[in-house]
């Protein structure tokens, strides 16, 4: 599919789809570097105004005119071999590459870290790269959400580490040859991709093999298919493992203890052989505690005194559209998330019910590809029923065709009480007006739906005047 580029980097490189989250920080890593970024995406977004204000040439629609002649083309595996940009570039003979491998070349020379897994990588690394920038380290950094600190995902630090979320969707972060790899979990997700469980968790295994020589890898033990990884890897690999002990089969090397989640934060002890070190995470969920020990096993790694990456992490304050807060009128608040998997959607519900303190939560979702959707129907429908009410909308296709039989139905069904509304913007007023005062609404999914939040507060504002 894609063709390696050989010798020096060029100087020229055009994205297409350059809006996506992955491709517009690989675009913003190569322009700091000093290098011609142009792109192209199918519609306006505030992240092509970003772009732009960092000089970078972003189009809106795809035209053959737009990449440049002497441009290596960066694509993702979203974009499909009929855009037109793309066949005209292969038909010019232009260097066609994938985003992952764009990456490489902007993270070259320094020491990589690789943080991946079907969920929690996004807050995992950008909760990684505030804390080292913090310790004195100014990594560079490419992760798939704006961290609040840098108002970006994108940074080109001065220090000699580069903190990456790896995509495991298709495939590409094989293309990485890191230096510490963090896995969050290695829960089964992309089958469309990958077609089995055991394709899935091999990909991992492989992951595991593109490790630099001497280089480490850090799993969290909680995770079975995580587990799984770090047993096969003690084998040729150094490890750590890191977990409460009580949510592990086996005791990690680095034991999560006290854990107090609150409504705006939580705090924990580490635990890590004789040595005990106090924790506070700046943002709430349990599970973000658990992801703030993958990064301080990663920080200690690199270096940092143990104590001071602690007290480095708890400066994060979270990345956009990670249970980000939206508005508020009245006692009614708003918030939106990413999540789209099953587990993701249970962790932000549990967030959601810490958060609202007794009030109720209501959720508006939005499912995220169709093949997802008929493979976790039932897990989807739990998962959402720990929302006191739930408005699902139409499925966001992103880069896949429709499946026959499969629509939002196969959720709705399967999750007595939920209303099925196939307006995105209608099923966000619906949702808003099912929201009680004392309450949250979480418009969650993958898809568009993040851009339906002004139709809740407006809902509210009107109930409010009538």
């Amino acid at each position: 599919m894609t063709t390696t580029t050989g010798g020096s980097s060029p100087a020229r490189f055009h994205f297409i789809g350059i809006g996506g989250a992955g491709m517009s920080v690989v675009a913003e890593l190569l322009a700091q570097r000093g290098l011609s970024i142009s792109g192209s995406d199918r519609a306006e977004s505030p992240v092509l105004d970003r772009l732009r204000a960092a000089g970078i040439e972003a189009h809106v629609g795809h035209d053959p005119a737009q990449v440049p002649e002497d441009a290596v083309v960066v694509i993702s595996s979203a974009v499909r071999d009929s855009n037109v940009e793309l066949a005209a570039a292969r038909s010019r003979g232009l260097t066609v590459i994938h985003r992952s491998q764009a990456l490489t070349l902007a993270a070259a020379g320094m020491r990589f870290v690789a943080v991946a897994g079907a969920h929690g990588k996004t807050t995992t690394s950008g909760m990684l790269a505030v804390a080292l920038a913090q310790a004195g380290l100014d990594p560079s950094a490419a992760v798939g959400g704006v961290i609040a600190q840098l108002g970006t995902g994108a940074h080109l630090g001065e220090g000699d580490v580069f903190v990456a979320e790896a995509d495991e969707s298709d495939g590409s972060f094989l293309n990485y040859a890191p230096t510490i790899e963090l896995v969050t979990n290695v829960e089964p997700d992309h089958l469309d991709h990958y077609g089995t469980r055991e394709a899935f968790e091999q990909a991992f295994v492989d992951f595991s093999d593109r490790l630099a020589e001497g280089g480490l890898l850090v799993c969290c033990q909680e995770d079975e298919g995580a587990a799984r990884l770090a047993a096969q890897a003690r084998v040729t690999h150094r490890v750590r493992t890191y977990g409460r002990p009580e949510s592990c089969a086996e005791r990690p090397d680095v034991l999560i203890e006290d854990v107090k989640a609150g409504a705006t934060g939580s705090d924990a002890v580490l635990i890590d052989g004789g040595t005990r070190v106090p924790l506070h995470v700046s943002i709430p969920g349990a599970h973000n505690v658990v992801n703030a020990a993958g990064a301080w096993c990663v920080g200690v790694e690199l270096g940092v005194d143990p104590v001071a990456m602690a007290r480095s992490l708890a400066v994060f304050t979270g990345t956009a559209r990670r249970f980000e807060a939206r508005g508020q009128v009245g006692t009614r608040r708003l918030f939106d998330d990413y999540a789209h998997h099953p587990t993701e959607i249970e962790a932000a519900l549990a967030e959601a019910r810490t958060v609202a303190d007794g009030g109720d939560v209501a959720v508006v979702f939005q499912p995220h590809l169709f093949s997802r959707t008929r493979n976790f129907a039932d897990r989807i429908a739990r998962a959402l029923s720990r929302a006191d009410e739930v408005v699902v909308t139409d499925i966001y296709a992103s880069r896949e065709d429709p499946i026959e039989g499969v629509d939002s139905s196969l959720i709705t069904d399967r999750l007595p009480g939920s209303h099925l509304v196939h307006d995105l913007h209608e099923a966000t007023r619906v949702a808003a007006r099912l929201t009680p005062e004392g309450g949250i609404l979480v418009t969650m999914g993958a898809g568009d739906i993040t851009t339906t939040g002004a139709d809740a507060l407006d809902e509210w504002a009107q109930e409010t005047s009538e």
